[in-house]
Parts: C-alpha cells; sequence; structure tokens
C-alpha cells in the first residue's frame, strides 16, 4: 500500500483503528461485479481488475470444494431505463448494463454454478435493496470473504453494508481489483483500519482451512 504514509498510519494506530477481526465458521464468498464490462478495459475495466479476476478462480473453486455459499452481484438496469438512479446519474454509460447486454454477463471463468446466488443491483452496495442479507443469513454465514470490483466502488460499498448487517468481511486483496491504483490501495487500508480484515487469497485461504 505504497500511497500510504508512515505518520498517517501511526496516527491510526494511535487512536486505536485496525484491531484485529476473527474469523468464525460458517465461511461464505460473494463475488462482486466481475462482468465482462468490467473486465474490458475500453468499458468499465482497467488497471489490476484483470489480474483480480484470474487470482478469483481460484478462490472460487476452494469455495466450491469446501461448500461455502456463494453470492455474485451484478449491475442490471431495465432496458428502458425506469430504474434510472443518482448513480446512474453520475455515471450514465451504466445504464448500458442491462439483463441481456454481454457487458452485464458474469465473465466465463467465473460463471455462477447451481445453487449459487445471483443478486441483480442498481446501487452500488450488493446488500441495498437486494436479498442478499437474508439469504447469507438463511445460509448462517457469519464471515464473509469478498472479492470484486471496484475496490473503491461496489467493493467499499458492500463491504461496509456487510459489516452493518453483522458479517465479518474479509477482502481478498489480490481478488480485488479497480481502473485505477490509488484508490484501490487507499481503500484497502481504510477498509483495513475500520470494517474488515484484508489478507491476500492464499493468507485468507490457509486462515480459512480449519473452519471448513
Amino acid at each position: 500500500m505504497t500511497t500510504i504514509k508512515n505518520q498517517d498510519i501511526l496516527t491510526y494506530r494511535r487512536q486505536g483503528f485496525g484491531a484485529p477481526l476473527q474469523m468464525l465458521a460458517p465461511v461464505g464468498l460473494l463475488i462482486i461485479d466481475f462482468v465482462n464490462g468490467f473486465a474490458d478495459p475500453d468499458a468499465f475495466g482497467g488497471g489490476n481488475i484483470r489480474s483480480a479476476i484470474d487470482r478469483t478462480v481460484g478462490l472460487l473453486q476452494f469455495a466450491r470444494e469446501h461448500k461455502w455459499p456463494v453470492a455474485h452481484t451484478r449491475i442490471v438496469y431495465a432496458d428502458d431505463a425506469a430504474d434510472r438512479n443518482v448513480f446512474a446519474l453520475k455515471v450514465p454509460s451504466l445504464l448500458g448494463l442491462t439483463e441481456d447486454a454481454p457487458g452485464s454477463a458474469i465473465v466465463p471463468e467465473l460463471a455462477p454454478a447451481p445453487g449459487e446466488l445471483v443478486v441483480r443491483k442498481t446501487a452500488p452496495s450488493g446488500f441495498f435493496g437486494t436479498t442478499l442479507a437474508a439469504w447469507l443469513t438463511q445460509q448462517g454465514v457469519k464471515t464473509l470473504m469478498v472479492a470484486g470490483s471496484t475496490t473503491s466502488g461496489c467493493v467499499r460499498a458492500s463491504v461496509v453494508d456487510a459489516m452493518c448487517h453483522g458479517f465479518r468481511p474479509v477482502v481478498v486483496s489480490d481478488c480485488v481489483g479497480d481502473r485505477a491504483l490509488a484508490p484501490h490501495e487507499a481503500n484497502l487500508f481504510d477498509m483495513q483500519q475500520k470494517y474488515a480484515a484484508v489478507m491476500d487469497r492464499d493468507e485468507a485461504l490457509r486462515a480459512a482451512a480449519p473452519l471448513g
């Protein structure tokens, strides 16, 4: 996290931020907006999003092998933009992510399997106005691994809402990506200080393995 100055880190530590967040079983996995449009640098992608998708393939495989509940999110607007909102006013090109638009389809290498939840949303958070929290609660999830894009946008919004709902978020740092690296790094730092545990994929899987 090269954009964070040592003086800033010491300020957070002095004020009591960044306490460890212990993982509790059961563990679930949330994959946020890894769709074709966010994998494409000419659409909504760029930065380290492609490498984050590649790293998430192994994370998803581990989750399936350990029978974790898995949820995916997509941004999906109505064909006639009847559900246009402030998010779409700020980023009008999002309105092109409709149900059948290729850009809104989840990337093939992370395609949902039977029994995995697919959440359609029109706001940054996967929890806002959706059934995600209820579904995770029904599955008994206590710790929620988070992958997806973008780190500074929909990932962060979903992590904050996950924490507010009482889930313990673990942001998998090399499985989340952003079109620019400075906001990616800054938001990883901030989420670790306030809302979540942050660790890379291999560290996260080692920590989760004993939980089943």
